[in-house]
């Protein structure tokens, strides 16, 4: 994935109120920008990183000019914006790196299933049982070459698990992709010690049937790529 123009540079001087930063400019100027990341972003808010910024005109009500796109961290660029990964997922699918999810002739976005919820990417063939595919962005690391997801409780994310555990029960395919922001890994695993009832529902759907693939990618000022898949561990 392009991005329409190259990031700007910048020193991060916080990260607040889940929506907020300030950072500093190369040409000494101090912003403050939206975060396109209401997690916690363990371990992505170190002030004094280095960071990169996209630019948007202030039209249409947006407050900020800036926002939030990757940070230094690690001796590696990670991206942190979660509105990118159902995008980069789906074209992960149409280069084949997911199983056989890329011989699916339909790739359909934001659709209503479940209890009231909505899936990422639904997957449509002639002959083929529908596949619903739900996205996680990933970009937590605590040992080399390891990425890890939750990086905190994440009662959503265990609700979508068991979501995707009824389609299979209702004779669909379901799928967890992991999308991992970053290419300085080459191994996923589940992170039960800071979410044991995510791990439970993980273990859970996929004993049910669910399928789980993590994907990494290389993330440049320029582009955000997905590069491959990476094993689960435990």
């Amino acid at each position: 994935m392009q991005f329409p123009s190259p990031l700007v540079p910048a020193i991060l001087v916080r990260r607040y109120k889940r929506f907020l930063f300030d950072a500093i400019l190369d040409t000494g100027e101090a912003i403050t920008g939206s975060c396109p990341n209401t997690g916690s972003m363990l371990g992505l808010t170190t002030p004094g990183s280095r960071i990169w910024l996209s630019e948007h005109d202030l039209a249409g009500g947006r407050k900020y000019r800036h926002r939030f796109e990757m940070i230094e961290a690690d001796g590696t660029t990670v991206g942190v914006n979660t509105g990118l990964p159902n995008r980069l997922s789906e074209e992960a699918i149409r280069k084949g790196m997911i199983a056989d999810l890329g011989d699916y002739t339909s790739i359909l976005r934001e659709r209503k299933y479940g209890r009231n919820s909505r899936i990422d990417l639904l997957l449509k063939a002639d002959g083929r049982p529908d596949a619903y595919v739900e996205v996680k962005n990933v970009h937590f690391i605590r040992k080399p070459g390891l990425a890890e997801f939750p990086d905190t409780v994440t009662e959503r994310g265990a609700k979508h698990l068991q979501e995707l555990s009824d389609m299979v029960q209702e004779g669909h395919r379901a799928v967890m992709v992991y999308l991992i922001q970053r290419d300085d890994c080459d191994r996923f695993s589940i992170c039960g010690d800071l979410d044991t009832a995510y791990e439970a529902a993980f273990r859970h759907a996929q004993a049910i049937g669910v399928e789980a693939y993590a994907v990494k990618c290389l993330a440049t000022p320029e582009a955000i790529t997905p590069v491959k898949a990476v094993p689960f561990v435990d």
